[in-house]
């Protein structure tokens, strides 16, 4: 399989999982950690997902994000089967489609904010200028303060724009605000939205304030392995208005 591309005449969805499901180990201590999952992700979309830890939510955006395999079931990534992709199919997918974004930023410690944002350019497809991409997060004074010289949520910020800077298709963060306080988190989150709305990108949002969900274009709520429910938001607010 090669990288996937978009196809003439696809669906405007980004994903199509059906039946998706994953255990881990064998026998009596076989934990579930997903039990048959479908949903249809449209494109653009910013989408938190809510849920207890267990309940299955990182699993599913790791398999999304083609950082670990289903067991059973099928996953389409606009048109092309991503259930079935070789290893090395799937090392291009994230490549090429897919931005990461995690509760700890994973900066080196001895490149400035753009060094940084430049690791990624260097092997990505069309990438974006690093100037542009930290401009997109409110960063375009600290291009080249190291990561020391920032705050938190700054750093945070340095590794969203490292994501966005290969122009994703994709956009999965998990848990990008659990290490900040409040009025850090929502400048996070800020910078996330404006990302959605400027790049397009499919963005996946997980985390357990149930607040950020009204931010968001839909909700998608997991317990036991399981979507308990998939709502979409009518009038999503912007980041900045949230009650923490």
């Amino acid at each position: 399989m090669a990288s996937p591309q978009a196809a003439p005449g696809r669906t405007d969805h980004t994903y199509e999982v059906r039946g998706l499901s994953r255990v881990y180990g064998d026998g009596p201590a076989a934990v579930h950690a997903l039990r048959g999952v479908d949903l249809d992700v449209p494109d653009g979309e910013l989408i938190v997902v809510l849920g207890a830890s267990g309940s299955g939510k990182s699993t599913f955006l790791n398999i999304l994000g083609g950082l670990d395999r289903a067991s059973s079931g099928t996953v389409m990534f606009r048109g092309q089967a991503l259930h079935d992709a070789s290893d090395a199919a799937l090392t291009r997918y994230r490549r090429d489609h897919v931005g990461f974004v995690f509760q700890f930023y994973n900066l080196m410690p001895s490149l400035t904010a753009r060094e940084n944002v430049a690791l990624v350019t260097e092997i990505a497809r069309d990438p974006m200028d690093p100037g542009e991409a930290l401009a997109l997060v409110g960063l375009e004074q600290r291009v080249d303060h190291f990561p020391s010289q920032m705050s938190g949520g700054e750093q945070q910020r340095v590794a969203i724009a490292r994501a966005i800077a290969k122009r994703p298709e994709v956009m999965m963060c998990d848990e990008p605000t659990g290490a900040l306080d409040s009025r850090t988190g929502v400048r996070v989150l800020e910078a996330l939205q404006n990302v959605n709305r400027e790049l397009g990108a499919t963005t996946f949002l997980i985390t357990h304030n149930m607040s950020v969900g009204d931010m968001a274009d839909r909700v998608i709520v997991f317990a036991d392995g399981a979507i308990r429910e998939n709502r979409v938001n009518r009038k999503p607010v912007r980041a900045s208005e949230l009650s923490w």
